[in-house]
């Protein structure tokens, strides 16, 4: 990979696609948007029309035409593994949008071909990125903390129904999955990036108000092999508006908590033996209305860096694997009322 600007197309023009088209402009100087592609032709015209992008209407199409080096997939999660699957055999390096799959099958085969196609696979998890999120993750490494006795996590969001009835995909398990597995798929995998390997889990779901497929409403409960204790709570009934989307670490010898929409801001940051640091800990966060944060800019510096060889990819397909084998842990707890233990193939 030359250190010339490399060639991005994305696929998906929905709106988690503006956060890619913001990450792309923060990232000029190393990233050149050169195509966009959708089947929906009025999201496409207004993808062409902000980024002056070529225009294609199918992923045929986009990998026929070729000129382009990473590939950037924000379409329904159920479709990202087949797609991640048809340019890692075109040759293509691939970004793909969370979840990674909506099954643990799938998500093995494209780490597989990836790896047999030699080319990269990274999967977003912007969230890792958030300064009060980097502030927790070196306290835990570093051995602030002490012993980690708890971590908590809520996702109490709102999407009405008018939200899941915007396009025939949403809240439907071939294509979406539910609350864990869309709203809360970030803060899945923050449980197992800052509490390490999960032993087992015991998951409660339910279809409480919303006319989907899935659930709108589950928690977990989680024991992490370091013994740690924990649990994940998710709703999309909150009224009338997002209430809260935070983390909790209760540790020996201090407690953290980061809130706001976006995993933002740092509530709490106390320990029993104060540093020089604390004050700027207590300030990182940032403003948002946005659940999706600012952080995308960053997560695409590491993968240019890692294209480039000058860093390691910080969230590879493996990384990604992480948490879709917790999601895959909570829904086999869910269905079949059961303990379900980690790893799922010993």
């Amino acid at each position: 990979m030359s250190l010339s600007r490399i060639r991005v197309a994305l696929l998906g023009c929905g709106r988690i696609s503006r956060k890619h088209f913001d990450a792309f402009e923060s990232n000029a100087t190393d990233v050149e948007l050169v195509a966009v592609c959708d089947i929906d032709r009025a999201a496409l015209d207004a993808a062409v029309t902000r980024t002056k992008a070529r225009g294609f209407e199918s992923l045929e199409q986009l990998i026929s035409w070729g000129e382009f080096e990473l590939l950037v997939i924000a379409t329904p999660s159920g479709l990202h593994a087949r797609q991640a699957i048809r340019a890692a055999s075109a040759g293509f390096n691939v970004i793909t949008e969370k979840p990674m799959a909506t099954r643990w099958s799938d998500g093995k085969e494209m780490v597989a071909r990836f790896d047999q196609a030699e080319r990269s696979l990274f999967v977003v998890k912007q969230n890792r990125f958030n300064g009060p999120v980097q502030r927790v993750k070196n306290a835990i490494s570093t051995g602030r903390f002490g012993r980690i006795y708890m971590i908590t996590a809520n996702v109490f969001w709102c999407r009405p129904q008018a939200y899941y009835d915007s396009a025939p995909w949403r809240g439907t398990w071939e294509f979406d999955g539910g609350a864990f597995m869309n709203q809360a798929s970030h803060y899945v995998d923050l449980m197992d990036w800052l509490g390490g390997p999960v032993e087992s889990v015991q998951a409660f779901t339910a279809t409480l108000a919303r006319a989907i497929e899935v659930e709108d409403t589950g928690t977990v409960s989680i024991k992490w092999r370091s013994g740690c204790l924990g649990s994940l709570n998710v709703t999309t009934l909150a009224s009338p508006r997002d209430l809260e989307g935070s983390i909790t670490i209760v540790g020996e010898k201090g407690t953290a908590k980061i809130g706001g929409v976006a995993l933002n801001e740092m509530l709490q940051w106390e320990f029993m033996e104060s540093r020089e640091e604390d004050a700027a800990a207590l300030a990182s966060g940032y403003a948002t209305k946005s659940v999706y944060g600012f952080s995308h800019s960053i997560f695409y510096e590491n993968v240019i860096k890692s294209l480039r060889g000058e860093e390691k990819a910080l969230v590879s397909g493996r990384e990604g694997l992480r948490s879709l084998e917790l999601l895959t842990a909570i829904y086999q707890s869910a269905r079949d009322g059961r303990r379900v233990s980690l790893p799922l193939e010993h």
